[in-house]
C-alpha cells in the first residue's frame, strides 16, 4: 500500500492537487495510507470517516432519500459521498468508499465484499466503480484501500 500512496503523492504534488477522502467501510485506511507518507500535508486536505448513515448525512450531505431508496452501500451513496467531500473541503480531487466488509451484514442482493469506490474532480462528475472483493474483513478492507489508491492514481495522472 505504501508504494501506491507514494506514487499518488508524487503525482498530486507534481500537478499541485490536493485530496479529500470520504470513507465508510475502510474506516480511514485511505487517509492513513496517504498521511503515512512524509510531506503528505502538501497533498492531503482532510478525511471524513462516516461510518454511520447519520454521519454521511451530516458531514457529507448525503440525502436521507438516497440511503432509504438505495442503501448506504450503493453507487448513488458513493457518488453523493464524494461530492459532499469536495463541497466540504478545499481539495480538488476526492475519493469515497462504502461497502460491506463482513463477516456479517451481507445479503443475497448485497453480499460481503461488495464495495463502491467513487472518484471525482472538483466541478466534475463522479466516476463510481463497483467492486466485488473476496476474503475476510481485513482482506476486503485492504483490497478496497488498494483499489481506491489505484483509481486515484489513474484519475490524477489523466489531468
Amino acid at each position: 500500500m505504501r508504494g501506491l500512496a507514494e506514487e499518488l503523492s508524487i503525482i498530486l504534488r507534481r500537478k499541485s492537487l490536493s485530496l479529500v477522502s470520504a470513507e465508510s467501510c475502510t474506516g480511514g485506511m485511505v487517509a492513513a495510507a496517504i498521511t503515512d507518507i512524509p510531506g503528505s500535508s502538501d497533498v492531503f486536505d482532510r478525511g471524513f470517516v462516516t461510518y454511520s448513515n447519520a454521519a454521511k448525512q451530516e458531514m457529507l450531505n448525503v440525502s436521507a432519500a438516497t440511503i432509504n431508496e438505495n442503501g448506504a452501500v450503493s453507487k448513488e451513496c458513493a457518488a453523493e459521498m464524494v461530492l459532499g467531500a469536495l463541497e466540504n473541503s478545499a481539495a480538488n480531487i476526492a475519493v469515497s468508499v462504502t461497502g460491506i466488509t463482513g463477516p456479517d451484514g451481507g445479503t443475497q442482493e448485497k453480499p460481503v465484499g461488495l464495495v463502491y469506490i467513487a472518484i471525482c474532480l472538483r466541478n466534475g462528475e463522479p466516476d463510481v466503480a463497483q467492486c466485488d472483493f473476496s476474503g475476510d474483513r481485513a482482506k476486503v478492507r485492504a483490497s478496497t484501500c488498494s483499489k481506491a489508491l489505484n483509481l486515484l492514481i489513474q484519475a490524477a495522472s489523466a489531468i
